[in-house]
C-alpha cells in the first residue's frame, strides 16, 4: 500500500515534542522542554514535511516494507512527524495515546522491538493503533546526542513476516540519522537563540553599533545607530553632512568602520553631522578590527556615542565663564556688551545676538550692543530702538518673560520675512534682563537653523540676562557712589568758591558803608547796597537750590503728578523768556501741539522748562537762535530745547547733570552760573519716571532732550 502524497498529511503533525521514560518513569525530552515546545518556529524545521517524509520512506525501502513511520512522544500521546506509504485516513497514527501503540512498547523497551506477527504477538497492547494493519513491525527508538529516547523510527507491513537483520540494520540506521537530524536543528536553534539575544542586547544599546565582514560589507546596523545615521549605512551609505572634528568632509573610506578593517584602532575619534535643518550632533567613534581564529581580520566593529548633549553642556559652562568674565573685566555696560555677546555667540553656535537697554520715559528698548558669529553676514538693519510692545525685544520687554520664535521666517513671527530671508535666520529667543521686579533690558539670541525650545538653553540664557542686569545695577550704584563723592568735594568746591565769593563781597561792601564818612554814604551808599543785595540774593539763590536739590534726592520734596497740560506750560514758559529778550538781538522759535496732556507735577516741570530756557538764552551769543519742540513719540512725550550757543563736548555732556559742574568753555567764557541748573532739572524730570540729556546737535550749540512718559503704568 503505497500514499500517493507522502506531505499532504504529515505537515498536520507539527508541533510535537516529545518524551523519554527511564526506569518506567516518565519524564520531559530535551524537545519537549524547551525546542519544540517554546519555539513555533523551530517545530516546522528539519524534521517535518519533506525531509521526516523522505526519511520514512527510505526506513520502509531500506527494510522492504510498504509503510515507514516517524514519530515523536509529547506528553504521553503519539504524535506523527514523517511517513510513507500509508493508505486510508492518517488521523488514527497522527495523534494517538503512548499505551495504545506499539511505540509504547518500544519506550518501555528503550531497544528495537521486532514483531513478526502482530496478530499474535503477546507484546501488542489491546486496542492498539496499528498503522498497517494484522501484520508486521520493526521499530527503534530515535535519541537525542545525550542518548535520550524521543521517538521511534519504525517500519510497518500488512502482511505477517520475518525481520532480517539487514532489515533491523536499516531502520537502525535511520533512527541515527534522525538523531542527527535533531542535533542539527537542535544547533541551529542554539545559534539562532544566541543571535536573538546578541541582536536584543545590541539593540538596547544606547551606542550605535555596525559590523562589515572582510570585504567591507555592512553585515549588521542595530536600531540605535539607524536611528543616528538613518538606514543607508547598512548598504555602506553615510549620511550627508558628515565630518570630522576640523570640519573636513567624510568620505566612505574615512569612516571609523572601514578605517579598522584597514588594521586601524580608533579610541574617541570625534565626528560631526550637520544635519539638513542646521543643526549640529557630536559623535564620538571607537572602531576596531574583529580577527579570526587564524589571526586573519574578518571584518571590524564600531561603535558611535551621541555626545551632543556633553558637549552643550560643556559649550555652557564656557559660555558662563566667558560671561563672568566680561563682565568683571568691563567698566560700563556699552564696554561689557559686546563682549557678553561675543561669548554667548561663538560659545552656542548661534548666528546673532542682540542687548538692548529699556528707556522708561521715552518707552522704548535701545540697542546697546550687537554680535554676529564670523562668516555670518547679517544683512539687517538694526533699529536704534523698538517701541514698548513692537519686535522681539520690545515684545519680550512688554511680555515680561521669555519669547522663543522656532522659525522666524514664519508669517506670524515678530519678525518681519524679508528681514529672516535676508539674514538666514530662523530660531530666536529674547530674554528680559531683570533686576528684581524691574526690567533693564533684553537679551536676543539668533540662529541660523531651526530650533524647538530646550529648557537647558532657556536657564543658560536666563541665567546670562540676570547676570547682565546685576551688572547694569552694580554699575547704577557704583556711578551714584562716584557721584555723591564728586558732589561733596563740588558741595566743598563750592563752599570755597560760590559761596565765598559773594559774601567775601558782602562782607567787603558791609565794612566800606561802615567806614564811609556821611559825604560818601549819600552819595556811593546807594550803589553800594545794591551790590550787598545782588550777592544777597545769589546767595539765597544757591542755598534754596541746594536745599530743594537735596529732598528731591532723598525723596522729601513734594511731587504731584495729576494729568496736566505740558504744551500749556512750555507756552507760558516761553513767553516769559521772550519777555526777558525782547530788547535782545535773539531769535526764538517754536513747535508745539495745541495740547499735550500727561501726569505731571505743573510746577515742577515749568520750573524744568524755565531752566532750560533760561541757559539757552544765557549762553547764545547776539544773533543766535532758540527753538523749542514738543511732540509725541511712542509712549512718551519729547521736549527739545536748541541754541546755537557755545556747546558742551562730547565727554562733558552726563557731567553737566551731576551737580555743580560747568562746562570748560562756559569756565572760560567767565560765564556767571552755578551749575546746579540741570542737576536739579534732572530730579524732577527723574521724580517723573523720565529721562533729561544732550543729544547730538547739528553744528554749533546744545541741544537739550527731555521725555515724560504719557502713562505712569
Amino acid at each position: 500500500m503505497r500514499r500517493e502524497d507522502p506531505g499532504l498529511n504529515a505537515g498536520r503533525a507539527w508541533g510535537a515534542a516529545t518524551a523519554t521514560i527511564a526506569g518506567g518513569e516518565w519524564r520531559p525530552g530535551v524537545l519537549e522542554e524547551g525546542l519544540l515546545h517554546n519555539h513555533p518556529e523551530m517545530r516546522r524545521g528539519v524534521l517535518t514535511s519533506g525531509a521526516a517524509d523522505q526519511l520514512a520512506a527510505l526506513a520502509a525501502r531500506a527494510a522492504n516494507a510498504p509503510v515507514g513511520l516517524i514519530h515523536f512522544v509529547q506528553g504521553g500521546r503519539l504524535r506523527l512527524y514523517g511517513g510513507w506509504g500509508l493508505a486510508g485516513s492518517w488521523d488514527a497514527v497522527a495523534d494517538a495515546p503512548v499505551e495504545q501503540s506499539l511505540a509504547g512498547v518500544v519506550l518501555r523497551t528503550d531497544g528495537p522491538l521486532l514483531i513478526s506477527d502482530l496478530s499474535t504477538d503477546e507484546r501488542v497492547p489491546p486496542g492498539a493503533v496499528l498503522p498497517a494493519g494484522t501484520g508486521a513491525y520493526l521499530g527503534h527508538p530515535v535519541r537525542d546526542q545525550h542518548g535520550d529516547v524521543l521517538g521511534i523510527c519504525c517500519a510497518c507491513d500488512d502482511e505477517p513476516r520475518e525481520w532480517t537483520a539487514d532489515e533491523v540494520a536499516a531502520v537502525a540506521e535511520a533512527a541515527q540519522v534522525c538523531t542527527l537530524l535533531i542535533t542539527e536543528q537542535l544547533a541551529r536553534y542554539e545559534i539562532d537563540q544566541q543571535r536573538r539575544f546578541l541582536d536584543a542586547v545590541l539593540d538596547s544599546l544606547h551606542d550605535g553599533v555596525a559590523a562589515c565582514d572582510a570585504d567591507g560589507r555592512v553585515v549588521f546596523v542595530n536600531e540605535r545607530m539607524r536611528k543616528l545615521w538613518g538606514d543607508g549605512l547598512a548598504d555602506g551609505v553615510l549620511p550627508d553632512g558628515l565630518a570630522d572634528a576640523a570640519g573636513n568632509p567624510l568620505g566612505r573610506e574615512d569612516l571609523g568602520l572601514f578605517r579598522a578593517l584597514r588594521g586601524e584602532h580608533l579610541r574617541d575619534d570625534e565626528v560631526v553631522l550637520r544635519t539638513p535643518h542646521g543643526r549640529t550632533r557630536h559623535y564620538l567613534v571607537d572602531a576596531h578590527p574583529i580577527a579570526g581564529p587564524d589571526g586573519e581580520t574578518v571584518g571590524a566593529v564600531q561603535a558611535v556615542q551621541d555626545v551632543t548633549r556633553r558637549k552643550r553642556v560643556e559649550r555652557f559652562r564656557t559660555c558662563e565663564l566667558a560671561v563672568t568674565t566680561a563682565l568683571a573685566e568691563a567698566t560700563s555696560i556699552e564696554a561689557a556688551g559686546p563682549l557678553v555677546l561675543e561669548a554667548v555667540v561663538s560659545t552656542l553656535d548661534w548666528a546673532h545676538a542682540e542687548l538692548w537697554l529699556v528707556d522708561d520715559a521715552a518707552g522704548v528698548v535701545r540697542s546697546a550692543a550687537q554680535w554676529s558669529a564670523p562668516g555670518w553676514q547679517a544683512d539687517i538693519d538694526v533699529p536704534v530702538d523698538l517701541p514698548y510692545g513692537q519686535g522681539l525685544a520690545g515684545r519680550a520687554w512688554q511680555v515680561g518673560k521669555p519669547l522663543w520664535i522656532r522659525d522666524v521666517g514664519r508669517p506670524q513671527s515678530l519678525i518681519s520675512e524679508e528681514t529672516a530671508k535676508s539674514s538666514r535666520l530662523h530660531a530666536a529667543l529674547a530674554v528680559p534682563v531683570r533686576e528684581g521686579f524691574e526690567t533693564l533690558g533684553v537679551l536676543t539670541v539668533f540662529a541660523d537653523s531651526v530650533e524647538g525650545p530646550e529648557d537647558e538653553l532657556l536657564a543658560l540664557i536666563s541665567g546670562i540676562a540676570a547676570h547682565i542686569g546685576q551688572f547694569v545695577e552694580r554699575r547704577l550704584v557704583d556711578d551714584l557712589q562716584r557721584q555723591l563723592t564728586r558732589s561733596k568735594n563740588e558741595y566743598l568746591a563750592l563752599i570755597g568758591h560760590e559761596l565765598r565769593t559773594p559774601l567775601t563781597s558782602i562782607s567787603a561792601y558791609t565794612e566800606l558803608l561802615r567806614e564811609a564818612d556821611d559825604k560818601t554814604l549819600v552819595t556811593e551808599g546807594p550803589r553800594l547796597l545794591e551790590v550787598i543785595e545782588r550777592n544777597t540774593n545769589q546767595l539765597r539763590h544757591i542755598i534754596n537750590e541746594l536745599m530743594e536739590l537735596s529732598a528731591l534726592d532723598a525723596g522729601h520734596a513734594d511731587v504731584q503728578l495729576a494729568p496736566m497740560d505740558l504744551a500749556e506750560v512750555v507756552r507760558d514758559s516761553l513767553a516769559k523768556a521772550r519777555a526777558a529778550v525782547v530788547d535782545a538781538p535773539l531769535q526764538i522759535s517754536d513747535e508745539l501741539p495745541g495740547e499735550l496732556v500727561l501726569p505731571g507735577d505743573r510746577k515742577r516741570l515749568r520750573q524744568v522748562v524755565d531752566n532750560l530756557l533760561g541757559n539757552a538764552v544765557k549762553y547764545s551769543p547776539d544773533g543766535g537762535q532758540i527753538r523749542v519742540t514738543l511732540k509725541v513719540a511712542g509712549r512718551a512725550a519729547e521736549l527739545a530745547v536748541s541754541d546755537t550757543g557755545l556747546g558742551v563736548p562730547t565727554d562733558e555732556r552726563e557731567k553737566m547733570f551731576t551737580g555743580l559742574y560747568r562746562t570748560s568753555r562756559a569756565r572760560d567764557k567767565a560765564i556767571p552760573g552755578t551749575g546746579l541748573g540741570l542737576t536739579l532739572s534732572r530730579a524732577v524730570v527723574g521724580r517723573h519716571h523720565g529721562s533729561i540729556e544732550l543729544v547730538e546737535h547739528g553744528g554749533a550749540g546744545t541741544t537739550v532732550l527731555v521725555r515724560l512718559p504719557m502713562d505712569t503704568r
